[in-house]
């Protein structure tokens, strides 16, 4: 998952293993600038650096930027989903933990769409545990399948199941709690040549009041790429069957039937083939070592990357004399810390400006450390921001965005659910600790989103996440360095230049038990660079800053219990 470090030797971060596979797998990757060499620009962008690190652990595609399209409210999610459906002819797959069990309007349109395109193909990814969580009863399985009933072989839908809930812990630990050992957790909508990434399932409350992002990408190769994925984790998961005898009017077919291990029954074998099948398809192809592409003011190059520890392993490293070779199964949280480790030491980027977002506030320990360590020192930023801005009040230049306790998806739950809001203001207190400890206080503000209350008329919940990086002057990239001549090489940055969109939450859990997918989006170009700052506008207006007292007002006192109850899931191998 990291990249070790030893002897203080800050070459070893450069260095890559290649590691070795029983069997050769060519993908082909084309881009209008791939097929040649570029020459480095001169003098070359700041961010050529973060793109070479970033080119030794994920696929590389160059894209359009114009094609790229972001969303901002649930009720667009919703209608853009549907209005795609509508408009597919030959392909529809979606990756998601659920459909909601009373989503007959959604199920409605796929049928629609199937029986007006005689051509049209479609793929459906969920999570069999949270897919039959309310079975015998009505579920996100009963629902689904009467669209096999009415469609048969033209439409496949897939339940995968962890194999980190096996033996006893699948025998005795309730349902909705074993959710807690690990889940299919990817958020892809692909539509012909399109695909939509996001953090939100597809259920009621995500298309109405529980605010999420949404990236829609018109890219026939990053579509064709995340289909390559979702093909995949199908092939390992278990197939929904009607079933006539059965209470509920489904059955799950495990993967026996097509003489694969079955993950329950043979965990070891299961998670050995799911690496054979996986690794090549999330790792940097070898051409693109072979033919590197400088970053450059006119470039929007997008990285897909995934986490899939729970079946691929974690990173190792090996040290041979004085060096040390990272080698990486899963891409996201490498990419993720190679991007905060350039942004706390490399001088040129040293006072980038971050925002944060997570709705469940659990950020995973390494990446929080990061986090920190990339935010600006705080007396010289300060004195640059208000200098930019001509104010003495300028806010802090680095943000994380979290749910309140009264927009957390979990407020009001029964049993152990419902102690999670707490365990979350818990978390977000010792970060605050963390803060204070490393000197960035006047560098990093918390903020906790609310519209309403959960569950009260008017009251929305909070679900989104991500990561934005902005160069830290609107006076063009030159003025990232410390150069004296005050030379404006670049464009003006007009607002974040990189970010990062998908299902992960960034925690422990999401490194270590669940499956999830997304992209790092590094761009130059000025437009879509301003749809990235309105983005982190739009998300921040019902935020306002909470300090380490107002986490410990008495309405935000975190009881025994809950400290005993999150120390349980982790002895018993489960995580937030």
């Amino acid at each position: 998952m990291m990249i070790a470090r030893s002897g203080g030797i800050q070459l070893l971060r450069h260095c890559t293993r290649r590691p070795i596979r029983s069997r050769s797998c060519v993908r082909t990757f084309s881009s209008p600038s791939a097929t040649s060499v570029n020459t480095a620009a001169s003098p070359a962008h700041p961010l050529a650096s973060v793109t070479t690190q970033l080119d030794r652990v994920s696929p590389r595609f160059e894209i359009d930027p114009s094609a790229v399209t972001i969303l901002n409210s649930p009720a667009a999610f919703y209608k853009t989903l549907k209005d795609k459906i509508h408009g597919a002819r030959r392909r529809i797959y979606l990756s998601t933990l659920y459909i909601g069990k009373t989503e007959h309007e959604l199920i409605t349109t796929l049928d629609e769409a199937l029986r007006d395109n005689p051509d049209l193909q479609v793929s459906i990814l969920t999570d069999a545990l949270r897919g039959t969580r309310e079975s015998p009863d009505p579920s996100c399985a009963s629902l689904l399948v009467n669209l096999i009933i009415s469609h048969g072989e033209r439409i496949k839908i897939s339940m995968f199941h962890t194999p980190n809930l096996v033996g006893w812990r699948k025998k005795y630990i309730p349902r909705r709690i074993n959710e807690g050992w690990g889940l299919q957790h990817m958020k892809l909508y692909g539509f012909d040549d399109e695909i939509m990434l996001s953090g939100a399932n597809l259920s009621s409350d995500y298309f109405t009041n529980r605010l999420d992002r949404y990236h829609v990408f018109s890219s026939k190769e990053l579509t064709d790429y995340y289909y390559k994925v979702h093909d995949a984790v199908c092939g390992l998961s278990y197939r929904l069957r009607p079933s006539k005898e059965a209470p509920d009017g489904f059955t799950l077919e495990s993967p026996l039937h097509r003489g694969l291990p079955d993950p329950v029954w043979h965990p070891k074998r299961f998670k050995a083939y799911a690496k054979t099948v996986l690794e090549p398809l999330i790792q940097k192809p070898a051409r693109q070592g072979m033919f590197p592409v400088s970053f450059s003011t006119e470039k929007t190059f997008v990285y897909p990357v995934a986490q899939f520890d729970i079946l691929l392993g974690e990173a190792k490293n090996q040290s041979f004399g004085d060096y040390e070779f990272a080698s990486y199964a899963s891409t996201e949280k490498p990419t993720l810390i190679k991007l905060l480790r350039s942004l706390a030491e490399n001088k040129e980027l040293r006072n980038c400006n971050w925002t944060f977002t997570a709705g469940y506030f659990n950020i995973d320990p390494e990446i929080s450390q990061l986090l920190i360590e990339s935010a600006p020192e705080s007396a010289k930023t300060l004195a640059r921001v208000s200098e930019q801005s001509n104010s003495t009040h300028s806010q802090p230049p680095c943000t994380v965005i979290t749910a309140s306790p009264w927009a957390n998806g979990f407020f009001g739950s029964a049993g152990i659910s419902g102690m999670l809001p707490a365990a979350y203001t818990l978390l977000s207190r010792r970060f605050l600790r963390d803060v204070a400890a490393a000197g960035r206080e006047s560098s990093i503000h918390l903020k906790e989103w609310r519209r309403g209350t959960v569950g009260e008329p008017g009251g929305w919940t909070y679900h989104a996440k991500g990561l934005w990086v902005t160069l830290p002057s609107t006076q063009g990239a030159s003025a990232v360095s410390d150069s004296e001549d005050g030379d404006n090489r670049f464009p003006a940055v007009e607002g974040p230049s990189i970010t990062l969109i998908g299902s992960s939450n960034y925690t422990k859990r999401s490194y270590s038990l669940d499956l999830e997918i997304g992209a790092l989006v590094v761009t130059g170009d000025q437009e879509l660079q301003r749809k990235y700052k309105e983005e982190t506008e739009w998300l921040q207006r019902d935020a306002v800053v909470v300090t380490k007292d107002d986490l410990m007002k008495v309405e935000r006192r975190v009881g025994l219990n809950v400290r005993i109850a999150m120390w349980l899931v982790e002895r018993l191998g489960g995580a937030l």
